[in-house]
């Protein structure tokens, strides 16, 4: 495939690391599908956190218990992770803003649907099967920081993946906002309002994304990256890393709002009322952690956020063990402030380790431009399967509480577990990446070792 410059919505010539094409042209054109791709994924994830709100209304009269709510959360966020493989596939078929019109719109499916069907008397089945179909709402997430990846210069990617993330996440604590307005204005009876709100939304969304991006030629023409990517046992570490980042943030916030009313006795208003404020936190300082690793490195950053988050998994045993509504609230809501800072620093991680392995390459005799594009291609395929295996710790985080609860009536054991492996997390980010930093300042002659 062979294009021009631009022809219709598709890019042909796209060199965002030669700084006087990225003032001349690039820099206008990839903040202009940066911003219509963040307005798409916050959409996107309002839609694939909506069980974590409808569980909220789902009293009594639903007959389902905490397990099978928290089952429900986990269906989502297992399906959304699943897809996010395909998505990923579909921005090198179709083009990044015709995939990105394409998931908008798919986001149709789960709301109309749901608006049938959501009410008490519907069998479990159904509800499972409306938790899935929000699934859409997850793949997303790697169709978009995929597409971007691609439109950014290195030492830029950490902001832009940064906000393109941490806008996508906000969609999180917006759906949980509206649902404590719904809740304290109309009742917890009302759980459609919010269909009325988003399905208008995700139209608007789809027509703003149709009008503002592009697809860029060189990423459609490459059907091999993802096979690359596969091979790269670094893909692999940093699925790993991600479940401790990203995992955390998508499963604690289906799982946040059920925890306090299951473990701490709080009413669905009473939740409502609280749950927003970590996923919020959360998203808002998601770009901050991209930011810290563009100047101070993405391992080092990475490697002491894990820390952290072990240590506000431990904030929230001890509150547990106290009783205290208080502490453990603020214990989780670190738990979603660490989360988002490392969301940040992991994903800028990504793009800068094949960077490094294209100057290794260079050093050595390849060309430079064929091998800085091979590294642009396969790290754009790595992000979508890292954000893929990352989004299945979400999962883990909703059926480990699903268990801790039906054992012993505490989120503490699953706490426990949380804990030991954010802080195998850190050791291994140590290990893998941010070792090789050190070692790298005292041998400034070997271009493979750049800051991670």
């Amino acid at each position: 495939m062979n294009r021009g410059p631009v022809q219709g919505r598709w890019i042909g010539h796209w060199e965002p690391e030669d700084p006087g094409f990225w003032e001349r042209t690039g820099k206008k054109i990839a903040n202009r599908n940066l911003w219509a791709s963040i307005f798409v994924e916050h959409v996107g994830f309002s839609v694939w956190t909506l069980w974590s709100v409808f569980v909220l209304f789902m009293g009594p009269e639903y007959g389902v218990d905490a397990a099978g709510k928290f089952f429900l959360g986990a269906t989502a966020t297992l399906v959304g992770a699943i897809l996010r493989v395909p998505y990923t596939f579909a921005v090198a078929r179709f083009g990044g803003r015709n995939w990105t019109v394409v998931s908008a719109l798919l986001l149709l499916i789960p709301t109309i649907a749901a608006a049938f069907v959501l009410q008490p008397g519907t069998p479990y089945t159904v509800f499972v099967v409306m938790a899935a179909l929000a699934g859409f709402g997850g793949g997303n997430f790697a169709s978009s920081m995929t597409n971007i990846n691609a439109f950014f210069p290195e030492g830029r990617k950490g902001t832009a993946l940064g906000l393109n993330a941490g806008g996508g996440n906000l969609g999180v604590a917006l759906i949980q906002l509206i649902a404590l307005l719904t809740i304290a204005i109309a009742g917890a009876g009302q759980p459609k309002i919010l269909l009325m709100i988003y399905i208008p939304l995700i139209v608007v969304c789809a027509v703003v994304a149709a009008l503002n991006m592009e697809n860029i030629a060189s990423v459609s023409n490459d059907k091999g990256a993802m096979k690359l990517a596969l091979r790269e046992k670094d893909t692999g570490f940093m699925s790993f890393l991600y479940i401790g980042t990203f995992g955390s943030f998508i499963g604690y916030s289906f799982a946040f709002g059920l925890v306090l009313q299951t473990q701490f006795g709080r009413t669905p208003l009473q939740a409502a009322a609280v749950t927003f404020i970590g996923p919020l936190l959360g998203s808002f300082i998601r770009p901050l952690g991209g930011y810290l690793a563009d100047r101070l490195g993405g391992a080092r950053v990475s490697q002491w956020n894990f820390v952290l988050m072990a240590v506000a998994a431990l904030v929230c045993i001890l509150a547990s063990g106290a009783n205290s509504l208080g502490l453990f609230t603020l214990g989780f809501i670190l738990l979603f402030v660490f989360s988002g800072i490392g969301n940040g620093s992991t994903y800028k991680m990504i793009p800068a380790i094949f960077r490094r392995q294209a100057l290794s390459r260079i050093a050595a005799g390849a060309a430079e431009g064929p091998t800085m594009l091979h590294a642009r291609r396969v790290s754009g395929a790595a992000i979508g399967l890292i954000s893929a295996v990352g989004a299945l710790g979400g999962l883990a985080i909703n059926l480990g509480f699903r268990q801790s609860f039906a054992a012993t009536k505490s989120g503490v054991p699953a706490f426990w577990a949380f804990l030991a492996f954010y802080l195998v997390c850190a050791a291994v980010t140590y290990r893998v990446y941010a070792k090789q930093r050190t070692t790298a300042r005292t041998a400034p002659d070997r271009p493979a070792l750049v800051r991670v």
